[in-house]
């Protein structure tokens, strides 16, 4: 019991770093500003060089836009209704929008919701996955060059990779934590396309499963400076019963950097649950 306990209490701690852990005496070269000298994040989307939007920058997940017309999935139950999981991916879709999950990905979803998250990754150190690891409070870096966009995960130092040098999926595929992404460029927006995922992931902390059959198209769409949308389409044919698409909306976080993210593999919980 103590060990699930600590796991829970590490998970929790993991997801909930303040923004004062920041570098926040860091002013970042390059970012307009206003009059009084702060941020300007109405500003237009910066562009590269070969004048594309640039999507670099730190960025994290913002609130919803209209949180009290965003309903929650609620799976029927005889017994009662299940209580929907924290900051799940449903508060994500399109008004009168349900997540369409296969009976026995149902099934799962209400246990993993009963049990309070038991079982996820993190709680062991291992990565979110997708699009998960953008769904917790902890930023994330974009580098973008013409040929790679890296995502540098604050959350575990974790990296992923979008290759957008032309080439195609690899033929033949080793199951990994993000898969295996590719992207290119609609107008302005990147579109980038990954399958070859492993299963042991969740698709957010709320607890929707994926098997190996996941494949996900991201469109990311910068506003402007400071805002950044992600419309995520979901299509896993074991699990669901078609695609469906969340989409995610980004705040850039300004004048601060990423820090160092150990994580010692539920040691820490042992400090704060007695022996």
């Amino acid at each position: 019991m103590r060990l699930i306990v600590s796991g829970l209490i590490a998970a929790y701690s993991m997801s909930c770093i303040p923004a004062s852990a920041q570098w926040i005496d860091h002013r970042t070269p390059g970012i307009p500003r206003t009059k009084d000298g702060k941020p300007d994040l109405a500003a237009p989307a910066p562009r590269t060089r070969e004048g594309k939007p640039d999507l670099s920058g730190i960025w994290q997940l913002a609130r919803r836009q209209n949180p009290a017309t965003a309903a929650p999935e609620i799976i029927p139950d005889a017994g009662g209704d299940v209580r929907p999981g924290n900051n799940g991916l449903h508060n994500y879709l399109p008004d009168g929008a349900t997540v369409p999950l296969q009976p026995w990905a149902q099934a799962l979803y209400r246990q993993r919701v009963d049990s309070l998250g038991i079982g996820l990754s993190s709680s062991r150190c291992l990565p979110h996955g997708l699009p998960g690891a953008m769904l917790i409070p902890i930023p994330f870096k974009i580098v973008q060059t013409p040929a790679l966009t890296t995502i540098l995960f604050e959350e575990f130092n974790y990296y992923r990779q979008i290759f957008t040098d032309g080439r195609a999926h690899p033929s033949l595929l080793n199951p990994t934590w993000f898969g295996y992404s590719i992207g290119k460029w609609d107008k302005d927006t990147l579109v980038v396309d990954t399958i070859g995922f492993n299963d042991q992931t969740w698709l957010d902390t709320s607890g929707y499963p994926h098997t190996e059959a996941l494949h996900t198209t991201e469109r990311f769409v910068r506003r402007d400076f400071g805002h950044m949308d992600v419309l995520v389409t979901i299509d896993d044919p074991k699990a669901y019963t078609k695609p469906w698409s969340p989409t995610l909306h980004l705040a850039l976080m300004p004048d601060t950097e990423l820090i160092e993210h150990i994580c010692e593999n539920e040691r820490d919980g042992s400090h704060m649950v007695g022996k």
